[in-house]
């Protein structure tokens, strides 16, 4: 038993250096500290992003922290998804793609009502390279800027869950912010020697509080009402960096010369607090669906670090979310196909992320999100374990003013294992 434990943490805390990878590809990406990341598990994504009120005892639910009371197996999950992003503005257009490790997992059920999980997520990621070419009259190319970042923020969580009452759960969990963000900009003049660079190093940490409870009420032997709503509490995430201004010669590699600033950089991003509302109806291991509508106050950024951010601002966050899944028969013996759970789901997303493409404080545009979703769940060898295949066609942003408009579709993978770690001692 201590063996497994210590497997997994080690696993866990190991692979955080595997985080430090790229898995962004969108432009939009360059504004704070990144784009905020969809934290749910794989099962979840393939259903629209529902959750907060639906509870399983076999998969994690990493949308509400009262979920984990309803565990009745030690689960280990991972995941990897892989991002292609289609973007265009009104004169050109590019793809990018970028797969990476997900997320890494494990809950354990603490007796008949209670239930922790740990694990490390990405919060949020950076990862975009633009170009932006001048031309003159006879379009000759007279300036050229390169715009590229990389890095992010992860997550690493401790939850606990706890069933007071029959049919109640509440939960509470514990977030560490941890990260490293790098920005560029390199500008060329077609009748300068040197190119100018522009160069940010942030180092981001921070921690947070979630909380959340559930209610579940028989309708009928079969029929199943679940309610639930979590709270990602007031928090602040610091960043703490160095920026640079230097000369650099350009040619197979990069050779910097002399150096035109060099300071240090302190920036905070509050993030107001953030509550989802669900709820779901279902037959155990059969089928079910549901309805989450999130919404948060505009967050705010401050300090050096962002005070060349002119054309952006933030508005209220919300997002309603629709899906649900359903399995033909849970335990057949005679059909693998009526094992399977099909899952399906959209959602509506308004980021709070405002662009200004001309600097000017006049003219901002919502960029919104909107999605489709769809999965399957494959049982493995043991009845209680599969893998997950998720998909997601959607679009965000737009062309106008300027923006960029972004297609994308996500392939996600993930493994859910579970075991029985915990057995009462047998005498015969």
């Amino acid at each position: 038993m201590i063996k497994k434990i210590l497997a997994v943490v080690i696993t866990l805390f190991i692979s955080s250096a595997t985080f430090a990878q790229k898995n962004n590809t969108s432009a939009y990406s360059f504004f704070g500290i990144g784009d905020k990341n969809n934290l749910n598990t794989v099962e979840q994504l393939s259903m629209g992003g529902v959750g907060v009120a639906l509870n399983d005892v076999y998969h994690l639910n990493f949308s509400n922290p009262a979920s984990v009371a309803s565990l009745s197996f030690t689960t280990y999950t991972l995941a990897i998804e892989n991002k292609n992003i289609k973007a265009q503005d009104s004169n050109s257009k590019q793809s990018a793609a970028a797969t990476y490790l997900s997320y890494l997992a494990l809950g354990v059920p603490l007796g008949e009502k209670g239930g922790l999980s740990f694990g490390l997520l990405p919060n949020s990621s950076v990862g975009y390279s633009l170009v932006s070419n001048v031309l003159d009259t006879e379009d000759v190319l007279t300036e050229a800027t390169l715009y590229s970042g990389e890095g992010g923020t992860n997550k690493v969580f401790l939850n606990f869950g706890y069933k007071p009452f029959k049919g109640v759960s509440v939960g509470l969990q514990g977030n560490y912010i941890f990260g490293k963000i790098e920005n560029s900009i390199i500008n060329q003049t077609a009748d300068a020697l040197l190119a100018t660079k522009y160069e940010t190093v942030s180092n981001v940490k921070g921690y947070s509080l979630s909380i959340g409870f559930q209610y579940e009420k028989d309708l009928s032997d079969k029929i199943d009402l679940s309610f639930g709503a979590s709270f990602d509490l007031n928090n602040t995430t610091k960043t703490k960096g160095n920026e640079y201004l230097y000369s650099v010669s350009l040619g197979s590699y990069e050779s910097p010369r002399d150096t035109i600033l060099s300071i240090n950089s302190i920036g905070e991003l509050k993030s107001p607090i953030k509550t989802t509302l669900g709820a779901g109806i279902g037959q155990k291991n059969k089928w079910g669906a549901g309805v989450d509508y999130s919404f948060q106050d505009a967050l705010k950024l401050e300090g050096s670090v962002f005070n060349s951010y002119s054309k952006i601002a933030y508005d209220n966050y919300s997002k309603i979310a629709l899906g649900g899944f359903y399995t033909p028969k849970f335990n057949s013996i005679s059909s693998y196909w009526d094992r399977v759970t099909y899952r399906a789901g959209l959602k509506f997303e308004k980021t709070g992320l405002l662009v200004d493409p001309a600097g000017t404080g006049n003219d901002f545009t919502a960029i919104d999100d909107f999605g489709i979703s769809f999965g399957v769940g494959l049982p493995l060898s043991q009845q209680l374990s599969n893998i997950n295949l998720g998909f997601e066609l959607g679009k965000r942003g737009n062309t106008n003013n300027g923006l960029v408009k972004e297609n994308y579709f996500n392939f996600r993978l993930s493994l859910s294992l579970n075991d029985k770690w915990f057995k009462k001692l047998e005498i015969f």
